[in-house]
């Protein structure tokens, strides 16, 4: 599989931004499919840095209800990378 396919999009929230400034780490969606290994190479040669723990947690979809009907939204992967003291990752914002 490819990087660009591993690593779907970075997260911004008010949890992630935190994480960044004290603890160094990234917040990411990935691919349901990876696996933690898979997820350090991709970010270690995209970004070109070090990558020293992953942290993968399963999201669930939601219940949502449209016009009389419910459906379930559907679940994603979310990838907390923690990377080397020095490194940065400079993600536009």
């Amino acid at each position: 599989m490819d990087y660009y396919q591993i690593i779907k999009k970075p997260l911004s929230s008010e949890k992630s931004v935190g994480d960044r400034e004290t603890s160094n780490a990234y917040h990411f969606e990935v691919d349901k499919r990876v696996n933690k290994i898979q997820v350090k190479e991709a970010i270690g040669k995209l970004f070109e840095v070090t990558v020293l723990t992953v942290r993968t947690l399963n999201r669930t979809g939601k219940t949502r209800k449209y016009r009389n009907r419910v459906f379930k939204t559907g679940g994603w992967k979310k990838a907390i990378v923690t990377l080397k003291e020095g490194d940065r990752i400079d993600l536009g914002y």
